[in-house]
């Protein structure tokens, strides 16, 4: 079994300091929900009932013969902070990666938020199957809703995944961009992005930590993603000045 939060050596090279890192423990305490509750405008925080029922509603619309695994392509990639059994590199068909989520505690303020990516429809995006014990599946995905579902940004499905050469490879678990929410940031354009990647910081770390983490850690199974390259290159030269 992989051990929660295992990181290549890689990792943050090019980052500022880490913030409190965003452990297993941490998300049992619960604190992360009160740090979110404090600290977000207009968006609902979910209670403990409502997260069970929304990870039952979803277990219960499993695709015939799918496997209980979840699709990393943020910082699920480099701190799952959830049982990891095995890994897959795997395509996501129709979806790409996209800096779309507001952050007004995590990784930013209320006065200054900060960008966390979602998964917005069209394209394809390429990441980790990470694949769960059956055995414990239910208790890790109650412990992983309890970080992408603590509010209302995000929408879980089932997404067909594929191998890199576009080989079936089942279903996965994502945390899909709701775009109703007040979290969306909407389709911005690189200049906003970076600009506050490079300039916005909260509790769990900076912006350009998460971006920096994330690259390297795409890096550390091959994929390279000219969109957070691109990126990555302007707020490491933004940093610089």
């Amino acid at each position: 079994m992989t051990p929660a939060g295992t990181k290549p050596s890689t990792l943050a090279r090019d980052a500022p300091e880490a913030g409190p890192k965003l452990t297993r423990e941490f998300l049992l305490s619960g604190e992360l929900e009160g740090m979110v509750r404090a600290t977000t405008q207009g968006a609902r925080v979910l209670t403990e009932a409502e997260r069970e029922a929304s990870l039952s509603e979803l277990l219960a619309a499993r695709p015939e013969g799918a496997t209980f695994s979840v699709f990393g392509y943020g910082s699920l990639l480099w701190n799952p902070a959830i049982h990891v059994a095995g890994r897959r590199r795997v395509v996501a068909q129709g979806w790409h990666r996209s800096f779309c989520l507001l952050t007004r505690g995590g990784r930013g303020t209320p006065e200054h938020p900060g960008l966390m990516l979602g998964l917005a429809q069209g394209g394809s995006c390429e990441g980790v199957a990470l694949d769960l014990d059956p055995a414990e599946a239910r208790t890790e995905l109650s412990i992983l809703w309890r970080r992408e579902m603590v509010a209302d940004g995000y929408i879980p499905r089932w997404v067909a995944v594929t191998t890199p050469d576009g080989k079936n490879a089942g279903w996965a678990i994502a945390f899909t961009i709701n775009p109703s929410g007040p979290s969306y940031a909407g389709d911005l354009d690189e200049e906003a992005v970076v600009e506050r990647l490079a300039t916005a910081s909260g509790p769990l770390g900076t912006g350009a930590e998460y971006l920096f983490n994330t690259r390297d850690g795409l890096a550390a199974i091959g994929v390279t993603d000219p969109y957070l390259d691109a990126i990555a290159a302007k707020v490491r030269a933004r940093l610089e000045k």
